[in-house]
This record gives structure tokens, sequence and C-alpha cells, in this order.
């Protein structure tokens, strides 16, 4: 039963967004809403805090994240590098060059994962891809990588390393020497291909 309620919460709104979407701007679906909802279960969409600080840590120029707040609030704060596309203007047909596209990892970030996942949740059913959603988005970023716990001191070898691993990206992501940031001894981060198409198009904006 929660299960449903969390797929249910996700699904809807979608559909709400969609509806608003006026006629003329609204593009053909690729995805039935039975294969999206497959993979919406699956969750590989989501890519882990630590595998996008790994990246941004080491400067990966196939990263581009992807604000899709809005832009008051992308004034007020937002990750290095990132460009802000705002869900309402997500359709636009200025951005699709950036959003379908084999050459770079977009992760859309929003400030949990509620508006992020809407946003790849649509350019999915469009049949994009190499599109990822930030996992708890800002709120859970700034938990883990920003302001890191330390475990105790009995944890197990991975969790210290891993710990190790946040706190130096925190202290580079800051503004101190990248060398402190390494990839976590136990295992690195899981981070996903880039996803060849069949024509490719060209990025505009960088990391």
């Amino acid at each position: 039963m929660k299960g449903r309620l969390i797929l249910a919460a996700v699904v809807i709104p979608l559909g709400i967004i969609i509806a608003a979407v006026p006629e003329n701007t609204t593009k053909p679906y690729k995805l039935t809403a039975e294969e999206l909802l497959s993979e919406v279960k699956e969750g590989t969409q989501f890519m882990t805090p630590d595998a996008v600080a790994q990246l941004m840590v080491e400067k990966d120029p196939s990263l581009q994240l992807i604000d899709v707040r809005s832009s008051h609030e992308f004034e007020k704060f937002s990750l290095p590098g990132a460009i802000n596309i705002p869900l309402e203007n997500l359709l636009s047909a200025e951005y699709e060059d950036i959003l379908n596209q084999d050459v770079k990892v977009n992760v859309f970030y929003s400030n949990s994962s509620n508006v992020a996942n809407q946003a790849w949740m649509i350019t999915r059913q469009l049949g994009y891809q190499n599109n990822y959603v930030l996992e708890g988005g800002l709120n859970y970023w700034a938990e883990t990588i920003m302001n890191p716990q330390k475990p105790a001191a009995t944890s197990p070898n991975e969790e210290m390393a891993r710990y190790n691993f946040r706190q130096g990206a925190s202290a580079a992501l800051g503004g101190a020497s990248v060398e402190q940031a390494a990839a976590p001894e136990s295992k690195a981060a899981a981070v996903p291909a880039v996803k060849a198409q069949k024509k490719k198009k060209s990025v505009q904006g960088g990391c």
C-alpha cells in the first residue's frame, strides 16, 4: 500500500503538468504510461549525491547539472556549473538540444527530488536518454555532502571511507583544494555512461 501511495504521489503530478502544457507545444510521447511506470518503479533515474560529487570533484566534462527550480531560487543558490531550466520551460524548443543528446550526463535537481523527478518523467516519456535525477535534491545534498556526519568509531571501514570522501568533497566544492577529495576507497560511486542516440545533437551550455 505504501508503495502505491508513493507511486501515486509521483505519477499524479506528472499528469497535471502534461495537462497544463499548451497543445501546440506538446511533443508526441514515445513511451507508454506502462513503460514509464516500470522505469519509475525501478528507480534507475536517480544518481546518488556521492556519484554527482565525484563527477564534480573530478571536473568531469560529461556532467551537466540542470536546476529545474524557478529562476529566483536559482539566483539565490545553485550548484557550481549548473544551468537553469525551470520546469515550466522544459518543453521550450530552445532547450531540446540540451535535453535530447548523447554527449553529456544531465542531472536534474530541485530542493527535494519531486520537481526534478517530474522533469525526468517528461523527458523520458519523450524518449530522451542521458537524463537523471539527483537523489534527495539539494536538501539531501546538504545533509550528505556539505555536512556529513562522522560515523561511530566502531563503524565498518566502508562507512568511514564514505565519510572521508564526503568530507573531502565538501571542502573541495566549498573552495578548498580538490586534492582533498579522493574517491571512496571501498567502492567508487556508480556513474552512468552516456547512451548513444541515433542522431547526435549539439549541446549548448557547459558544466
